[in-house]
């Protein structure tokens, strides 16, 4: 007698799902963290932690921009003195390009979802898309920043050589990671977390753009009306811009060619950057900021007009070939 019983066979226990969350088949950019509860009480924190990470990672870093200063014998306004220095600059930088891991920690801790899915719905920063939106966009771009700054009152003060030099420099290697950091947070996270609140994709994506473009608007803290509809309208094109294409990238290269640009010009001209550049009281801004403000809003329309065929990119689907050499279903490229 064979003593080997498959009388009884054994059923395996069901195993529990280990590691990230997969990212969900077939779904645009603002539902990858929708599910089947609208967790709005987990997206709140999120939403909080980001901001709270913001102004810590801010303050840290011109404390220690402040510090480094004093030793160089410097004031910089984080000491409560006057000298805008290449260190204070390039800190306040790093402070907000530090916004990009912490975004993509709070997206794994929170909801499981492995964080380099706030790249693109790919799950990878498309080299591809961030060269079409600079090549076709950035020309566009730079000729409405160009008559934004030229056009607004000047105030010049005396900068040393060295430091103009060393801003310059500072201003061409870090803005772009501030400007992404602020992407992956707002365009990124806080559109994501705004947009699983709904179960209807377009009622979502209403959500999303709306909170992620007043949070924008809230934490850059202007008096001015003016400022604020150009902070506004330049948040909820960017949203409208990273939904249709399905990532960070086009959004990234408009926001870091804005900032660059003020920056160097800024530089160029000997201006006040501690003062008059950053500043945004009532009364600063003026109807010139209609420039940049009908500008990014006639990008995003006709990026939208563009991709009216084929929609906005979708995540990839989840495929299981029945053989080796099945081909794996087509995903709609960005535009």
């Amino acid at each position: 007698m064979d003593h080997d019983d498959h009388r009884f066979p054994t059923t395996p226990a069901p195993s529990r799902r280990r590691g990230p969350r997969p990212v969900p088949p077939g779904v645009e950019y603002h539902r990858v963290l929708a599910g089947d509860k609208r967790r709005i009480g987990r997206g709140i924190l999120a939403i909080v932690l980001l901001i709270a990470g913001l102004f810590v990672f801010s303050f840290a870093a011109v404390q220690a921009a402040a510090f480094i200063d004093t030793q160089m014998g410097r004031t910089n306004p984080a000491s409560g003195g006057t000298d805008y220095t290449p260190v204070y600059h390039g800190f306040t930088m790093l402070g907000l390009a530090l916004l990009i891991p912490w975004s993509m920690l709070i997206q794994r801790w929170l909801y499981g979802v492995r964080g380099p899915s706030l790249h693109s719905v790919l799950s990878r920063f498309r080299l591809d898309v961030f060269g079409r939106a600079l090549l076709l966009i950035g020309p566009v771009w730079l000729i409405a920043m160009v008559i934004l700054n030229l056009s607004m009152p000047i105030e010049q003060t005396h900068w040393p050589v060295a430091d103009l030099i060393g801003i310059l420099v500072v201003t061409l290697l870090l803005t772009p990671l501030q400007t992404t950091g602020e992407e992956y947070g707002l365009r990124g996270l806080v559109f994501r977390v705004a947009g699983s609140w709904n179960r209807g994709p377009r009622t979502a994506l209403v959500v999303g753009v709306l909170v992620s473009s007043l949070i924008f608007m809230g934490i850059h803290g202007a008096d001015d009306p003016w400022i604020n509809i150009w902070y506004f309208t330049l948040a909820l094109s960017l949203a409208v811009l990273t939904w249709r294409t399905g990532g960070i990238e086009t959004a990234a290269v408009i926001h870091a060619l804005l900032n660059t640009l003020t920056f160097v010009i800024a530089t160029v001209l000997h201006s006040d950057i501690g003062g008059s550049i950053s500043d945004r009281s009532a009364g600063t801004g003026s109807p010139v900021l209609l420039v940049p403000t009908v500008t990014v809003a006639a990008i995003a329309a006709v990026v939208w007009l563009r991709t009216r065929k084929t929609g906005p990119a979708l995540t990839p689907a989840h495929t299981a070939p029945s053989h080796p050499h099945a081909r794996p279903a087509r995903v709609p490229a960005a535009q």
